[in-house]
């Protein structure tokens, strides 16, 4: 059985220092998915976004700026507001998102107690499906046969 923490949150679209639009998004955690944090924008419209990136990055850039390349997070104060910044780039282009730090906050503390950091692989179920996998059957037997007879001959033919 999986569960999922979902969190409807609005965040900004940062465009200016001095302007923003605000952007509906859906932040969710499977711990079918125990290490990837999804957040989709533009909720309700025609053409949602979907960005997957590693939890752990989002719970590290709640305290400091980490990642690099397409996702760079980092925490920063915006009018007394303590904020969560998002810097997304893809080929389609590049976003600054500033979403509630409390609300990233709460929402990543929800999927902590879901699944503790280190446990993510016990969500996987990795060690259970080897097991399953490595564990022989009667049909094994067939292929430990060597179907092939030996090139060395049995009567000393050549």
């Amino acid at each position: 059985m999986h569960t999922v923490v979902e969190r409807e949150a609005e965040l900004k679209l940062v465009l200016s220092p001095e302007r923003s639009i605000p952007v509906p998004a859906r932040l969710t955690y499977r711990t079918a998915d125990p290490y990837a944090v999804h957040i989709t924008f533009h909720v309700g419209s025609d053409h949602p976004v979907n960005w997957t990136f590693a939890r752990e990055l989002l719970v590290e850039g709640v305290f400091r700026p980490c990642g690099h390349g397409d996702v760079r997070i980092w925490p920063t104060k915006v009018n007394g507001r303590s904020v969560v910044l998002m810097a997304l780039s893809s080929p389609e282009g590049d976003a600054l998102l500033e979403a509630s730090a409390a609300v990233v906050s709460a929402w990543l503390e929800r999927t902590l107690r879901v699944v503790p950091p280190g446990s993510e692989t016990e969500q996987l179920g990795i060690d259970d499906g080897l097991a399953e996998l490595l564990t022989p059957t009667p049909a094994d037997d067939l292929w430990l046969k060597d179907p092939w007879p030996s090139d060395e001959s049995q009567n000393g033919d050549a």
